[in-house]
């Protein structure tokens, strides 16, 4: 079920979502992706979601490999 808008604005108002202020985390929302806290910053993960985790982890590694695999640039200077 897809939460409404006024529920999704209390979600993203209420503090206790936000772990350190900047992390979200909220068992009760179904959505992956979210709003920042600063909505205009772009989106973030929510890091209770089963799906946002997994986006934040495959994120991490494809980071990761590229820095590992991916010719150095600054090498060549």
């Amino acid at each position: 079920m897809q939460p409404t808008k006024e529920q999704i604005e209390k979600w993203h108002n209420d503090p206790k979502n936000w772990k350190w202020g900047s992390i979200y985390y909220n068992p009760e929302d179904p959505r992956a992706w979210v709003d920042k806290r600063i909505k205009w910053m772009g989106w973030t993960v929510n890091f209770a979601n089963k799906k946002g985790q997994l986006i934040f982890i495959l994120m991490t590694l494809a980071i990761i490999i590229m820095m590992l695999f991916l010719p150095n640039s600054a090498q060549k200077i």
